[in-house]
């Protein structure tokens, strides 16, 4: 099963589109500055863009 789900997530942001743009832009900024919201230990998935959904599950990101 994938973590965080699909369903959680389009709660918090709204339509798929806009976590798609959401998440793809954190990824790039993960990958620029290796800077990320969490301790990597806190993190269940090992790639950036997994983490950056699981930022975005627990309200660390949010939209402008």
């Amino acid at each position: 099963m994938i973590y965080p789900s699909i369903d959680k997530l389009l709660v918090k942001v709204g339509s798929k589109y806009l976590l798609v743009n959401l998440v793809s832009k954190r990824v790039k900024e993960i990958e620029a500055t290796e800077h990320y919201q969490m301790r990597e230990n806190e993190y269940k998935s090992t790639k950036n863009i997994g983490r950056a959904l699981e930022e975005v599950s627990k309200d660390l990101i949010h939209i402008k």
